[in-house]
């Protein structure tokens, strides 16, 4: 059970980019202790990565956004397929021109590469989230190619190709929810998560859980449109995983970030 969460800004918001994307990252970091990572953008220009294996703890303080960024992706992972010792398969995951995040496992990842010719990002990967960004790329937008996953699904991706655009998606067995404000629309796995935005940005957010098979794209703080997709609802986990992996690293982040906030 992986965490994410992420935001897209108006230009003019005045929200500390830095902040909120700490405020996130320390909101979902009891999800997954195996590796953490986050993206930004600002503008048109290019998507930057960083991703580290470990907790949240070890990243909270060194998290830096700048006051241009419009576009931030946060993840931290409890990994279950593509050990994270391979750091390509670690969150955010790129694929060509896309850059993503997913909570969730795919279980015909590899059937999906394989029926598309596509090529690993990198030759050691595994994780089977890239076949949500092989697709997403190939279909430039095309909402169905959703379709062909089965496994559990909570993502977003950016696409260097639509400069202007974050996509969120929820298929089955994962939570996500929406968070809209002036200027301003958060995402996370979580209700809570969004409630620890608005403490910290002090921003009230009107707050809603994504259907199952909903696509939204965000554009400079607004939901630019929504999409319905149909995902396939008869997969059904073997195990059902608890959404609290790591409490100690919810519990130590909750803590840094009142300080983080103070300074």
């Amino acid at each position: 059970m992986c965490g994410i969460a992420g935001y897209s800004l108006d230009a003019e918001s005045g929200v500390d980019r830095t902040l909120a994307a700490q405020s996130l990252l320390a909101a979902i970091a009891e999800r997954g202790a195996d590796a953490v990572g986050y993206a930004w953008r600002e503008g048109g220009g290019e998507i930057r990565v960083h991703k580290q294996r470990s907790g949240a703890s070890a990243l909270l303080d060194h998290v830096e956004v700048p006051r241009t960024a419009s576009q931030v992706l946060v993840h931290v992972r409890d990994y279950t397929k593509g050990h994270p010792t391979i750091a390509a398969n670690n969150h955010p995951v790129r694929h060509g021109a896309v850059v993503g995040i997913h909570n969730g496992i795919i279980v015909n990842d590899e059937e999906i590469m394989s029926a598309h010719r596509f090529e690993r990002a990198e030759p050691e990967m595994t994780v089977d989230s890239e076949a949500i960004f092989a697709l997403a790329e190939q279909a430039e937008g095309r909402v169905e190619a959703l379709e062909e996953l089965r496994g559990s699904m909570a993502t977003a991706w950016l696409d260097e190709r639509r400069p202007d655009l974050l996509f969120v998606a929820r298929g089955v067995g994962r939570p996500l929810w929406l968070g809209q404000g002036r200027g301003a629309v958060f995402f996370a796995s979580t209700r809570l998560a969004l409630e620890i935005v608005e403490r910290y940005t002090r921003r009230s957010l009107r707050k809603q859980e994504l259907a199952v098979g909903q696509l939204v794209a965000l554009r400079n703080g607004k939901v630019a449109w929504t999409e319905r997709f149909r995902p396939d609802v008869s997969f059904r986990e073997e195990t059902a995983l608890p959404a609290v992996r790591a409490p100690q690293e919810g519990a130590f982040c909750l803590k840094r970030l009142a300080a983080l906030a103070t300074l």
